[in-house]
């Protein structure tokens, strides 16, 4: 009976051991598709021109590496600053080619390997919010350029701070899962029923511009939804919204003049709207700097995505609370008319009309909250370098005078988006 009894159970856990077994060669084999074989220890042959430098530079540029690999009064980038996500935070590695701290001891094919693969030199599996999913796509030319750049900037003998992550999220198992699920080493391939130039657009705007990041909805994994594309998404941790590219009630531009799309990525304003938030650094530190061959095809590329519009309704206006509209007018009077004007009509080359405004009328009001209550700043380009802005109000106006003001803004002079509420100005 005991002999049985022990049988059985030396049955069962030999059964969950070859499951066990059998899932992590499973996960294992998935971590690697698509991966080229390890690179060498070394890569002595290879050498670096001026023009690839050069190159390597302009690339850093289009993917904005100095925006997360270099803090506020730092060594350029010598990272160290910290990128909140739902899961904890990920600090920005060490770009400089210090040997102990930075990449002075990679190869060419370690960096291709990171870019390409999402791992390190060492073999250990990167965290997303290094964007490899969409670096993926980039040529292994380029990802040479900018190897090559960062050899040539000065080095920063800056330590790496380590990863702030909950529990199971800060183990390479869960990493591992994660990849498994979610990542697939990748590469951009031209659509030959596409002009040159919408190429060149795509693999800027889904390569090094990653800009799926920000306006891609992610999952509960927090992996960007490839499927749902350019569709807009809540940017977490900074509570703004990115909006989405696809929509024409949000921030598509299928219907721009294409100079105007240029001038918007360039200059952070342009006719149709402007820049602030998250984007107004995007701008600042990344897309104006970039030629206007590469801003024409972006624009190409941008005003070609499918129409993810939602069908008109005829719904009637929202239903509004007439106290909350009053006390709404009276602050919008007493803070917001003397630039916005009376009727929201704003000020050509100096104030955005509120009035028909994409902006104002989204269903989300979080972007509005944040400029009513910190301000709302364009950046400094070579093209607007003296940008007008908005002040801040948190420190005037309270969670139920946001909400009021916001409410009144979304249902006047032809407005029709919903009211603000005070849960929503707390949230934020």
């Amino acid at each position: 009976m005991r002999t049985t009894l022990w049988g059985r159970i030396a049955y069962i856990l030999g059964g969950l051991v070859a499951a066990l077994a059998l899932a992590a060669a499973v996960l294992v084999t998935m971590n690697l598709r698509g991966e080229d074989p390890l690179p060498d220890a070394a890569d002595t042959a290879w050498r670096a021109t001026p023009d690839q430098i050069e190159r390597g530079r302009y690339l850093a540029l289009a993917g904005n590496c100095a925006g997360c690999h270099t803090v506020r009064g730092g060594a350029p980038y010598a990272g160290g600053l910290g990128i909140t996500t739902p899961f904890g935070t990920v600090y920005a590695s060490n770009l400089t080619p210090d040997v102990q701290q930075g990449i002075g001891s990679w190869s060419a094919a370690h960096f291709w390997r990171a870019m390409h693969n999402g791992r390190s030199k060492d073999g250990r599996l990167l965290y997303p919010a290094f964007p490899y999913p969409s670096f993926t796509r980039i040529t292994r030319a380029d990802s040479d350029a900018l190897y090559a750049y960062l050899r040539s900037v000065p080095a920063a003998a800056v330590p790496n701070q380590p990863h702030r992550l909950r529990f199971p999220y800060d183990t390479q198992a869960a990493l591992a899962v994660w990849r498994a699920l979610s990542f697939t080493p990748t590469s951009f391939v031209a659509d030959p029923a596409q002009p040159a130039e919408w190429n060149r657009g795509a693999y800027l705007v889904e390569g090094l511009g990653h800009c799926i990041a920000c306006h891609g909805s992610r999952n509960v994994l927090g992996a960007t939804e490839e499927k749902r594309g350019l569709s807009g998404g809540l940017i977490a941790t900074e509570n703004w919204y990115a909006p989405s590219l696809t929509s024409k009630r949000e921030a598509s531009v299928a219907d721009w003049e294409a100079r105007h799309v240029v001038a918007l990525l360039k200059n952070g304003t342009a006719p149709g709207g402007s820049v602030m938030g998250p984007m107004a650094d995007v701008v600042y530190r990344s897309t104006q700097h970039l030629s206007d061959a590469d801003l024409g095809a972006m624009a190409v590329y941008l005003q070609k995505l499918p129409d993810s519009t939602p069908q008109a309704d005829a719904s009637p206006p929202a239903r509004r609370d007439t106290a909350t509209m009053e006390r709404g007018a009276r602050i919008y009077d007493q803070r917001c008319a003397y630039c916005h004007g009376d009727a929201g009509q704003g000020a050509s080359g100096a104030y955005p009309a509120l009035a028909g405004s994409r902006a104002v009328n989204m269903s989300t009001p979080v972007n509005l909250i944040q400029v009513v209550r910190h301000g709302g700043f364009l950046p400094s380009t070579s093209g607007n370098p003296r940008p007008y802005g908005m002040p801040p109000f948190g420190h005037v106006l309270d969670d139920n005078d946001i909400a009021a003001v916001l409410t009144y803004v979304r249902g006047a002079w032809g407005n029709n988006a919903p009211a603000v509420t005070t849960r929503d100005t707390m949230q934020r």
